[in-house]
């Protein structure tokens, strides 16, 4: 894998996290726009309004909504496990509405089963009314077979990202390969999340632990993917994204500066509430809003990469 200015990045940002923090009053904390790249319709069963007020009191400006394909039993849905996202979202229709219904504050990408004959069909049909992106592509299948290389082509020829879910012997499989699919398309945008992509921060981490604990060294497969591809982002979000940086936040906080221009809010929550303890999300926003005390860095992470690889 290529190591351009991984060492060089990593020292200088390692440096800059040491430096003293800023305080950042809590006045402009409430005017920072905050884009949450990964919500569900219906996630675990929750109901729309209160999924809308919930992004509200998490202070969401804009949020991209992720569907699920269809509901078919099938190896790559391990056998429908994997439908609905294995969490009961719904599907690209019900994604639509509320982006149409709320244009100012929601967007939506398109998502079908890969290996579905009206796959490519389905997803260019979605593209073409407005979705942003495709994903969350949570299915098992390898990352770079047949089937997921059709979704980078589709993605290529709409000029959209494609949001995936990385969890070992789960979903995307053969995440030590990604890199070749990020040569491959050099023009798609693609945004990791989930456990094998945040447990991969760490140089040293053992694949079969879902959420690894204790101190990060640097130098993980998605420190170096970040570090040394262009097309390559990181979706914060979920439990997997809270515990990287919350392991070792002095490794966090560097982590962060050093990808700034790589990284992403997202959520992914399934809670009613929107604040508290129980809400993965709120609690992700408080830990960039603690490594990251400085706005224009926070600002990137928020909202700005986001916009330069969304349309908005």
């Amino acid at each position: 894998m290529k190591r351009r200015n991984f060492l060089k990045n990593t020292t200088l940002a390692s440096l800059s996290s040491a430096a003293p923090f800023a305080i950042t009053s809590s006045r402009a904390q409430e005017k920072e726009l905050i884009i949450d790249v990964h919500q569900h319709l219906a996630f675990s069963e929750r109901d729309d309004a209160i999924f809308l007020k919930h992004q509200d009191t998490m202070g969401i400006g804009k949020t991209v909504l992720l569907p699920a394909g269809k509901p078919v039993n099938r190896k790559s849905t391990r056998n429908g496990k994997a439908n609905g996202l294995a969490a009961k979202v719904s599907g690209n229709e019900q994604a639509a509405a509320i982006a149409a219904k709320y244009p100012d504050k929601y967007v939506y990408f398109c998502n079908e089963v890969p290996d579905l004959p009206e796959a490519k069909t389905t997803i260019e049909k979605w593209l073409k009314k407005g979705a942003r992106g495709i994903g969350e592509q949570k299915f098992y299948l390898e990352c770079d077979s047949k089937e997921m290389q059709l979704i980078y082509q589709i993605a290529r020829e709409f000029s959209v990202p494609v949001l995936m879910h990385f969890q070992h012997k789960s979903y995307n499989l053969g995440f030590e390969r990604l890199h070749k699919m990020l040569e491959k398309y050099p023009t798609v945008n693609f945004l990791g999340h989930a456990q094998t992509w945040w447990g991969n921060v760490d140089k040293n981490h053992d694949q079969k632990v879902m959420y690894p604990k204790g101190k990060v060294t640097p130098g993980g497969i998605t420190d170096r993917l970040l570090a040394d591809y262009p097309n390559m982002y990181g979706d914060l979000s979920a439990g997997s994204g809270h515990n990287a940086f919350t392991r070792d936040e002095e490794q966090g906080a560097a982590f962060l500066h050093r990808h700034q221009d790589k990284l992403c809010l997202g959520t992914d929550c399934n809670d009613d509430a929107g604040k508290g303890s129980k809400c993965s999300g709120s609690r992700q926003i408080a830990i960039v809003r603690k490594l990251v005390p400085e706005a224009d860095v926070r600002k990137k992470i928020f909202s700005s990469n986001a916009q330069r690889i969304i349309r908005f």
